[in-house]
C-alpha cells in the first residue's frame, strides 16, 4: 500500500494587492550637495555602482537636484555575508523537517503508513510545535528574494543564469537518484514513479508538465523557477533601486489582476501564492542596502498584510492542523527578524559555522521528507519517537555535509567550468557572424 497527495503543498488560491508610490531619497542618506553627477549618456552601466553608488567618471558634470538625486548605497552595506541569514535558512529547513515528520495532517490520521497512529497519541506536545513548522516553506521565499537580490547585484544575465544551475542542480540531482533508490529499496510507504515521470523531475520543470514530483517537496522549486524567471528581466537591464521598487509592484499587481481576470497562463507566470513573500524579500533587500524609506516600509507592510491571508488559505486547504493567529504570530516575528537583519542589527554575528549551516540547507531540505519518513515508518517500533524523529534530523545532517563536499560542490565547480566555456564559445560566435 502506498501514501498519495501532498503535504505542505502549495495553497489553491491567492489575492495580491499591489501599486505604485513615487520615491523618496532615503532618510538615512542625506543628499550629496559637493559631489557632482555624470550627465546622462557618460555614467557607467546600470547597477555596477559601488558601495558608494557612484555610476561612472569623467566627463562634464553638474550639481545634483533633488528631483533627480539617486538612492546611494550605504557604505558597507551589500558587500559582506550575513551569517545571520544562513543560521535562518537551516533553522527553516529543520522547522519544516520537524512538521513534516511530527506534525501534518497525514501523521495525525489514525492508521496512518507513518507511525501507525496519531502521533498527537505518541507525542502530543511535539504534534502541537510541529504543527506551524510548514511556514518555514514562507521563510525560504522571503529569504530567497533577498538572498537572490544581494547574489544578483552588479552581476550579468550569464552570471545570474549559471550561479542559478550550479546552485540547484547537483544536489537536485542527487536527491532525485537517492529518493528513487531508497523507494525502490524500501516499498510500502510512498508509490514509486514511473521511469518517464523520473526522468522529466530532473529538468526540474515537471511542475509545468503536468507530472508528478519525485519527492513532494519538490514543488517549492517551480515557484523558485518563476521567481527567477521574472527577475531575470530586472537583471538583464541592470539592477536599480528604482528597477526592483517598480518590479515589485508590478509583481504585485499582475498577481493580483490574473487569477480576478481569469487570466490562467499569466496567473501561472506571476504566481500568486508566493509572490508577496518574494516581494518582501526583495524590498528587505534594498532597506539593507539603501537604507529605510516609507516605499519600502509600505512594500513590506502589504507584503505581510497578503502573507497572512495566504497563510489562512494555507492552513484552510492543505494544512489544517495549525491555527491562523499562530500562523500569523511566527511569519509577524519572522519578519521582524529578517528587518533586523536588513537594518544592519545583526551584522556582528560573524559565527564560521553558520556559513556551513547554510551550504547544508538545500541538499537537507531535498532529501529530508520521503525518506525520512519511510525510515520512520522501519523504526518506529524500535526506540522513543523524539528520540527517532532527532537521530533522522541528525542523520540527514550529516548526509547533507556529505552531500555538499562530495558532489555538489565538485559538480558545481565542474559546470560553471562548462558553462563559462559554452558561453565564451557563444560570444565569439556571435563576433564572428
Amino acid at each position: 500500500m502506498s501514501m498519495q497527495g501532498a503535504d505542505s503543498g502549495p495553497p489553491l488560491r491567492g489575492r495580491v494587492l499591489g501599486g505604485m508610490q513615487k520615491v523618496i531619497p532615503s532618510p538615512r542618506q542625506p543628499l550629496p550637495a559637493a559631489k557632482a553627477e555624470p550627465l546622462p549618456g557618460l555614467a557607467g552601466s546600470a547597477g555596477s555602482a559601488g558601495p558608494t553608488g557612484t555610476g561612472g567618471t569623467g566627463g562634464a558634470t553638474r550639481k545634483p537636484t533633488r528631483p533627480t538625486a539617486k538612492h546611494a548605497a550605504i557604505r558597507g552595506r551589500g558587500d559582506h555575508r550575513l551569517y545571520a541569514v544562513d543560521g535562518l535558512r537551516l533553522l527553516a529547513a529543520l522547522v519544516v523537517a520537524l512538521h513534516h515528520y511530527a506534525g501534518t495532517w497525514r501523521v495525525n490520521q489514525p492508521d496512518n503508513l507513518i507511525w501507525g497512529q496519531p502521533v498527537s497519541d505518541i507525542m502530543p506536545n511535539w504534534f502541537r510545535i510541529s504543527a506551524y513548522g510548514w511556514i518555514g516553506v514562507e521563510i525560504f521565499f522571503v529569504v530567497s528574494g533577498f538572498v537572490i537580490c544581494m547574489s544578483c547585484w552588479g552581476r550579468t544575465p550569464r552570471q545570474f543564469f549559471t550561479s542559478r544551475v550550479i546552485r540547484l542542480y547537483p544536489a537536485y540531482w542527487f536527491s532525485i537518484i537517492f529518493t528513487t533508490a531508497v523507494v525502490v529499496a524500501l516499498p510500502g510507504v510512498w508509490e514509486r514513479k514511473q521511469g518517464r515521470e523520473i526522468l522529466l523531475n530532473f529538468t526540474m520543470l515537471q511542475g509545468g508538465s503536468g507530472v508528478s514530483n519525485v519527492d513532494l517537496v519538490y514543488w517549492t522549486l517551480w515557484s523558485e523557477l518563476r521567481f527567477y524567471l521574472l527577475f531575470m528581466a530586472v537583471v538583464v537591464t541592470g539592477l536599480t533601486y528604482r528597477k526592483v521598487v517598480v518590479f515589485c509592484c508590478l509583481w504585485g499587481a499582475a498577481a493580483m489582476i490574473a487569477p480576478a481576470a481569469g487570466f490562467h497562463v499569466l496567473t501561472l507566470i506571476v504566481n500568486p501564492e508566493g509572490a508577496w513573500y518574494f516581494i518582501a524579500g526583495l524590498a528587505l533587500y534594498l532597506m539593507h542596502r539603501f537604507g529605510q524609506d516609507l516605499l519600502l516600509w509600505g512594500i513590506v507592510a502589504m507584503a505581510w498584510l497578503m502573507g497572512q491571508l495566504e497563510l489562512g488559505h494555507r492552513i484552510d486547504t492543505v494544512e489544517k492542523v495549525s491555527s491562523w493567529r499562530g500562523s500569523v504570530l511566527i511569519f509577524t516575528v519572522f519578519l521582524l527578524v529578517m528587518v533586523a537583519i536588513a537594518l544592519g542589527y545583526t551584522d556582528r554575528i560573524r559565527w564560521k559555522w553558520l556559513v556551513t549551516a547554510g551550504a547544508l540547507t538545500y541538499p537537507f531540505y531535498l532529501m529530508h521528507y520521503l525518506v525520512g519518513t519511510t525510515i520512520i515508518n522501519r523504526l518506529r517500533d524500535t526506540m522513543d519517537a523524539r528520540l527517532l524523529v532527532v537521530s533522522v534530523i541528525a542523520g540527514f545532517l550529516v548526509l547533507s555535509w556529505l552531500v555538499h563536499k562530495f558532489v555538489e560542490a565538485p559538480l558545481a565547480r565542474l559546470m560553471k567550468r562548462g558553462l563559462d566555456t559554452s558561453f565564451a564559445r557563444l560570444r565569439n560566435a556571435s563576433s564572428m557572424s
